[in-house]
């Protein structure tokens, strides 16, 4: 068991950063120049009502009734066209979602030395505070992070669960294995969508989830800051859920900015970069996104990411390359996880370099 620990935690971490929340609670008037990004108010939102991301019902995927194959058919359309879709009746307890809600809003309410009790460690992307951060000199996001990995279970590291609110470690658990279950009968859909062994793929990520939540303070010039800079997601699967009702989630379609209108009670679904690869060979899609935030309110999101174990190859299934070839290169996920969290955010440019050449 210690060496799997030791494996995950020299997978490497982020520079420390000063903490946004007590950043935003100063009311400067002027954000530092580090989080300005003029662009930004350049970029180009879509205000198409029509563009709605694809609503896909759980219970008629997995139910062996009519009415299972137009689902499967419009999973399989929306990975293929969109790479996320808005994902409902998927059997996950109101009851967990609300606790799990209710106690991180509370988590990210304490001061901030209590909050600093689950701080992240040299080399360690668990933990309170930043990702992604590899230099001094780069722009940073106008948001704070709790990120956990709680499975597999028997290698928790429990110095990163809040302890306060007392109810949150247990809250936790019931979230991460409600989210876990939902993410493997997904990864059985489409894996019947592509001509792939259903429990085959299941068996790849039977284990390995992180979950990152998000707390993004207001800001003043909230044109010209970024919540989450623009960026796919390097994992294999992605379950969101918006905490509050401020909006901010936005994908990118056609060239344009398209914000995301959540349906309450769903999940926003994502394909990330692994899927991209290893399932599909790059008949689905990972999509870039990011995150903006509000000039008046904080917004909160969690986002749950299923990857394979760390053992396994990230790269395209043998069954999927027969014909066509494989277009990405296979290496470990572990050889993998340790590029990606050792790199900035940077759209796309990630998946770009595991690329095989023409």
């Amino acid at each position: 068991m210690g060496r799997e620990v030791d494996r995950r935690k020299d997978l490497g971490g982020s520079l420390p950063v000063e903490n946004v929340q007590a950043l935003a609670s100063k009311n400067l008037k002027d954000v530092p120049s580090r989080y300005i990004r003029p662009q930004v108010q350049f970029d180009e939102v879509s205000i198409d009502e029509s563009l709605h991301i694809p609503v896909i019902d759980m219970s008629k995927l997995v139910a062996d009734q009519l009415g299972q194959q137009d689902e499967l058919a419009k999973l399989h359309l929306a990975c293929k066209e969109w790479g996320f879709f808005l994902l409902i009746n998927h059997g996950v307890l109101g009851e967990a979602i609300k606790n799990m809600k209710r106690d991180l809003q509370e988590f990210f309410k304490l001061p901030l030395e209590e909050k600093m009790a689950c701080a992240q460690t040299a080399n360690n992307i668990e933990g309170y505070g930043q990702a992604f951060v590899i230099s001094e000199e780069q722009k940073l996001d106008w948001g704070d992070m709790l990120f956990l990995l709680p499975n597999p279970i028997s290698q928790r590291n429990m110095r990163f669960w809040p302890a306060n609110p007392t109810s949150f470690r247990t809250t936790l658990d019931k979230y991460s294995s409600e989210l876990q279950r939902v993410a493997l009968s997904l990864l059985r859909s489409m894996a019947v969508n592509l001509g792939v062994d259903p429990e085959e793929l299941a068996n790849l990520y039977k284990d390995v989830q992180g979950i990152r939540m998000n707390y993004y303070p207001p800001c003043m010039q909230a044109n010209k800051v970024m919540g989450l800079t623009p960026h796919s997601d390097a994992t294999g699967l992605t379950l969101l859920l918006q905490v509050n009702e401020v909006q901010g989630l936005q994908i990118k379609k056609n060239g344009k900015w398209v914000p995301i209108k959540p349906i309450p009670g769903a999940f926003i679904v994502n394909v990330g970069d692994i899927i991209e690869q290893i399932m599909s060979n790059g008949e689905y899609k990972s999509i870039e996104h990011r995150a903006v935030v509000n000039q008046e309110k904080e917004r909160l999101s969690i986002a749950a990411f299923h990857s394979p174990n760390l053992d396994a190859m990230v790269g395209p299934l043998p069954d999927l390359v027969k014909e066509k070839g494989a277009k990405y290169k296979s290496i470990t996920n572990e050889e993998y996880l340790r590029l990606v969290i050792t790199s900035k955010l940077d759209g796309k440019s990630f998946l770009d370099d595991m690329k095989l050449g023409e």
